[in-house]
This record gives C-alpha cells, sequence and structure tokens, in this order.
C-alpha cells in the first residue's frame, strides 16, 4: 500500500533508515498538539469502569478520573501528560510551552489527583483498573517529575504524590500473586510495565519494590529460550512480545549474563521477521492504527538493547539501524490517520526519539 505524506512532514523528517530523525523545536511542537488537543476531549471515551449498580450507569468519564478522562481512555491521558511534561523538561523553549503548563497545572490540582487515588478503593473491582500498563504509564510520568530540577516539577510530584503511592501499593500487592505473566502484544503486557517500574523503583530508591521487579523477571523469562517472533505481529499488537521482555531482561541481568540469555532467546528467523516494518492497511482502523504504534516500541526497545550489547555482538549495529528504520518509517503516520491514533500515538512517537 502506498501513502503519500505532505510535502512539509516529509521535509520535516528524515526517512533515510540509516539515520535517526532530529528531535528538533518545531517536531515538538507539531507532536505536542495532539496531547494538548484530547486532554480536556471528554468524548469519545472508552472508560473501562465496571458498572456495579445504576447509580454507577450515570457517572462521566471526567466524574471518575477528574484528572485523566480525556483522551479516550484514562491510560492515554496519563502518557499524554508523561509526553508534555517531557517536552517541557526537554524542550524549554517551545512556543506553546505556556498551553502546556496550563493543561498540565489544571491536571495536577491537589483535589483532583486525591480524587483519582480513590477511585482504587472507592469502586467494587477496581484495584484492577489499568493494571499493570495504566500503571506503568502513571509511574513513569512520576519519575519524569522526579528528574527534573525545577521548581514546579517538585509541587506536580507532590501534588501526583498520593497516586503515585496507591499505584505502588496495589502493583506491591500484586506482584507476588503474578504467577503467570502476560506476554501480549498489547496493553496488558508485562515485560513493558515492569521496564518501566524497574526504571522508577530505582530512580526513587525503592530497593523493595526494584528487588520484588527482578526477582519476578527472572523467574518469568530467564528460562525463556527460542522465542517463536517469527509469529508476530497479531493483528493490533503495538508492542512486540519479545523485545519487550529482551528490553526488560537487559536491565535485569550484568551485560555477560545478557548476552549469554539473548543469543538463546532469538533465533535468526525470529530476527529477521521483528525487523520487517509493519503493515498498516487502513491507519484509520482503531485497532489497525496499532501497528503504527508497533514500529515506534521497536524502536525503542531495539535501541535500549543494542546500547546494552558489547561492541563485538553482531547484533549490535543491526539493532541501532533497524531501530532508526523504524521510527523514520513511523514518524509521517502521525499526521494521516484520524483519533484513533492521535489520542496516543504521539506519546509512543516523543519517548522513541527521546528515550537515551
Amino acid at each position: 500500500m502506498k501513502i503519500l505524506f505532505p510535502i512539509a512532514v516529509l521535509f520535516s523528517f528524515s526517512v533515510n533508515a540509516q539515520h535517526l530523525p532530529k528531535f528538533t523545536d518545531d517536531i515538538a511542537m507539531k507532536l505536542a498538539e495532539k496531547p494538548l488537543k484530547c486532554i480536556n476531549q471528554e468524548y469519545p471515551n472508552k472508560t473501562a469502569h465496571i458498572i456495579n449498580n445504576e447509580k454507577e450507569a450515570i457517572l462521566t468519564p471526567a466524574a471518575l478520573h477528574p484528572s485523566f478522562y480525556g483522551c479516550f481512555d484514562w491510560h492515554s491521558s496519563v502518557h499524554g501528560h508523561w509526553m508534555l511534561v517531557r517536552l517541557l523538561k526537554s524542550k524549554p523553549d517551545l512556543a506553546n510551552k505556556k498551553e502546556i503548563i496550563e493543561i498540565v497545572e489544571a491536571s495536577f490540582q491537589p483535589e483532583k489527583i486525591k480524587e483519582e487515588a480513590a477511585y482504587f478503593t472507592k469502586y467494587e473491582i477496581s484495584a484492577n483498573f489499568e493494571r499493570t500498563y495504566g500503571w506503568a504509564w502513571l509511574l513513569k510520568l512520576d519519575e519524569e517529575l522526579m528528574t527534573w530540577d525545577h521548581p514546579q516539577a517538585k509541587i506536580w510530584h507532590q501534588n501526583l504524590k498520593p497516586l503515585t503511592d496507591e499505584i505502588l501499593r496495589l502493583w506491591k500487592n500484586y506482584l507476588p500473586k503474578q504467577t503467570y505473566p502476560n506476554r501480549t502484544g498489547v496493553h496488558p503486557n508485562s515485560a513493558f510495565a515492569m521496564a518501566f517500574a524497574l526504571d522508577w523503583a530505582r530512580t526513587s530508591s525503592d530497593r523493595i519494590f526494584e528487588n520484588q521487579l527482578m526477582e519476578k523477571a527472572k523467574y518469568f523469562y530467564l528460562k525463556d529460550h527460542k522465542t517463536p517472533a517469527y509469529l508476530e505481529p497479531d493483528g493490533s499488537d503495538f508492542f512486540s512480545p519479545s523485545l519487550e521482555i529482551a528490553d526488560l531482561m537487559r536491565r535485569i541481568l550484568p551485560q555477560k549474563e545478557f548476552v549469554k540469555w539473548f543469543n538463546g532467546f532469538y533465533d535468526k528467523k525470529s530476527i529477521a521477521n521483528i525487523s520487517e516494518i509493519p503493515i498498516i492497511s487502513d491507519i484509520n482502523d482503531f485497532q489497525t492504527v496499532h501497528l503504527v504504534g508497533l514500529s515506534f516500541s521497536r524502536a525503542w526497545t531495539m535501541k535500549g538493547i543494542s546500547k546494552s550489547l558489547p561492541e563485538n555482538h553482531p547484533l549490535k549495529k543491526q539493532f541501532a539501524t533497524t531501530s532508526d528504520k523504524f521510527l523514520s518509517n513511523a514518524l509521517p503516520m502521525l499526521f494521516q490517520g484520524n483519533y484513533g491514533g492521535d489520542h496516543w500515538l504521539a506519546s509512543f512517537a516523543v519517548y522513541a526519539l527521546s528515550e537515551e
């Protein structure tokens, strides 16, 4: 399928698979428009709230989630906020900086965040809401604030604390009971969430949570061998199940042990398959557009894995080059679809572009 891109977009994004597209202020502004538009857009909305009685049936998204009601669903709103914070932090001269600050400030009002935290105990069966994809992005948002030495960031970090503490409590309770990992290519994927959680645990010096995650990761994945990545992807994947596992294990294992594990994890057939650009048959379909996100997540996982491999490893350069290829291919598609991609894809793009 041939897709034609506007000249301006092609000019902004290098499509040369050998070179990483430049994350300029202009591109950052264009990407920022996506969450800025949808964070206060309540409908359409996929609440994922389990209605326990008729009184709950009339609750609106904003009534359930006063901070994170927009962008179609809770987790997309959360990582939309993460993206805006990342841009404020890494691109301090953006022309739309004032608008971004106003949006984030309104969402991080203490009373709203307290209500967000209360949601997880206020309703029956709400303790597993957004487990663990949304939880992971909430911790990534908090990590971004923790690592930003700015007075406003310190206030936002403190305001977010009741919700962060609640997510942490839920995760620490859940992890020992999680017998099996979710190996899907969509939201419930365990390896993706655990990688983000591990980043947060190390940043916040939570050694208990860090050790929990490391031990569970080894229990889940250390014996994995010859993963069938030649079967990826499923029709609506935005994660590569195998690459998410490898991206987690590089964080867990010393380099020598990781290389030994990694060499047994993939075979040539699977490497060839996960290096192929996903075919997007209908970018306007809310599920098929997930495959654009797959290119972004493959880009950031391959980038991270490449950096973790020793200089003499045969896949180090290949993964770095392939990462750039995925990124260059996916970026123009951000401006070709509809709300099915607009409400979330820019966050994936920013993470892939800026994660070191």
